[in-house]
């Protein structure tokens, strides 16, 4: 018997976008009472998803008191909306995430890690996607949730994936608790006037690796020595990776619509009859899961699903682009001293060698792999690092010399405080240390992860120079 479906949608849209789904859902089975529709405010500037994520705890339980939601239902979220029930999960079931009454959370492009446009949806660019009927309602508190790196995205990963240093171990997903699916397109807008805010690796609004919900974490510690102490991994909240279906012919805005037409495919994107059906086929295979062995062999599915996309490179229809279906990875850096003050004036750089020299290999590092950094705009520590990843295997280490393990080494310079602190040596302004971030037959190895998000705590140490504090002996003082 088909269960109760929540839909929430995303930033500065309305459940009434919904109507396609809604539609496809009843065409399976799904009697239109059974499916529920959210609403919430998300173009006032003083609403942020902590505050949606509260009340929609309120409407939730109020729903469940009176039985107009079952005791256990499932929800279907676009966007921002994953970030909106993340929030809830993990505020009102923390502790208790059995208690929780969704049991299957389908996730269609969300945006778990944020948006390249979250920062330009405070200006006319982002009106080129949303419209212009909200010229002086952008939303801003929540934009600054969606922006690559926030804090809001930092304490919400270390909530419900990562396990920072000295967190608790609840957990939110797993055999006895919610079973997340992510369905997400990677191909960009077709359309002349979206075309301006597309990335690679995209669906047009957010990133393959933003919307995958599996996520790394690790503390590098430039205080210490020991590798083993120096790079360390977080654990992860997960009983087993989260299954992510990425999808060659959808964009952000065609994600919610699984029974799309011809005539509907506005932008063209050339599709077999296969691809047509694959987010239906997703996302009913997602709602018909049966227990954890089932989602376990969903996720092998969609990893594979997720391999064919990828493929899709090599034989293009016409009128395609290979970076389209290349696979991307980003990574959220966190600077700050050994007290936990943050730094902001620091400089990342990667190379194949220790000597940083600029061989044809790095050259191609930061001019085809590293595509796009962003520094957040509300914490200048945060920064966001953008990679092909395809490129970083099928370029990069092809350049590295014979017989060179396939590496990447990461190094960190800081601008000195001022005159009297400087960083890694006390006597030595602009130091820099560096790190293997992944290298073969290490403990590293593969830490980098195909459309992945990472999140890396630099420690870096404050060295106060000598005049700091020193002492002197009194029977060397002159006399008066």
């Amino acid at each position: 018997m088909p269960r109760q479906v929540l839909i929430i949608h995303g930033w500065s849209d309305t459940s009434a976008s919904f109507g396609p789904l809604a539609s496809f859902l009843a065409d399976q089975g799904y009697q239109p009472k059974l499916l529920w529709l959210g609403d919430y405010i998300s173009k006032d500037d003083d609403v942020g998803v902590e505050d949606v994520g509260k009340r929609m705890a309120e409407v939730i339980d109020d729903m469940l008191a009176s039985h107009e939601l079952d005791a256990s239902f499932d929800m279907i979220v676009h966007s921002t909306g994953g970030l909106v029930a993340r929030q809830w999960l993990t505020s009102r079931y923390r502790g208790i995430a059995e208690q929780c009454p969704v049991k299957r959370l389908v996730m269609l492009a969300p945006a778990n890690y944020g948006s390249k446009l979250a920062a330009t949806g405070k200006s006319f660019l982002g009106r080129v996607v949303k419209g212009y009927d909200n010229w002086f309602q952008s939303g801003k508190t929540m934009l600054d949730n969606l922006e690559l790196s926030s804090p809001f995205q930092w304490q919400l990963a270390q909530r419900d994936i990562l396990i920072p240093p000295g967190g608790d171990s609840a957990t939110y997903y797993g055999r006895d608790r919610v079973w997340p699916f992510v369905i997400v397109g990677t191909h960009p807008y077709a359309s002349l006037l979206r075309q301006i805010v597309n990335e690679n690796g995209s669906d047009g609004t957010v990133r393959v690796c933003a919307a995958n919900l599996n996520a790394y974490g690790v503390t590098i510690d430039f205080r210490e020595t020991q590798l083993d102490r120096l790079f360390r991994v977080w654990p992860l909240r997960l009983e087993c990776k989260v299954p992510l279906a990425v999808l060659p012919t959808r964009t952000h805005a065609s994600i919610i619509d699984p029974q799309r037409s011809d005539k509907d495919n506005q932008e063209d994107i050339p599709e077999s009859d296969e691809e047509k059906a694959q987010l239906g086929k997703c996302l009913l295979e997602a709602l018909a899961c049966k227990d954890f062995d089932d989602y376990q062999a969903i996720l092998q599915r969609w990893d594979q699903l997720s391999e064919q996309t990828a493929d899709r490179r090599n034989h293009l229809p016409a009128g395609e682009q290979a970076e389209y279906f290349h696979q991307y990875m980003q990574m959220n850096s966190a600077v700050t001293d050994d007290y936990g003050h943050p730094v902001a004036d620091y400089f990342l750089e990667f190379f194949s060698n220790t000597s940083n020299e600029n061989d044809n290999a790095n050259v191609y590092l930061h001019g085809q792999v590293i595509e796009d950094v962003k520094k957040n705009s509300g914490d200048a520590s945060l920064r966001n690092l953008y990679f092909d990843r395809t490129d970083l295997f099928e370029g990069y280490y092809k350049l590295l010399p014979d017989r060179t393990d396939p590496v990447l080494y990461m190094s960190i310079s800081a601008a000195s405080p001022g005159s009297n602190i400087n960083y890694f040596a006390s006597q030595e302004e602009g130091a820099e240390q560096q790190v293997a971030i992944s290298l073969e037959g290490d403990r590293t190895k593969r830490w980098l992860q195909r459309n992945s998000t990472h999140f890396v705590q630099i420690i870096i140490p404050r060295m106060p120079v000598a005049d700091v504090f020193k002492l002197s002996n009194f029977a060397d003082m002159p006399k008066t």
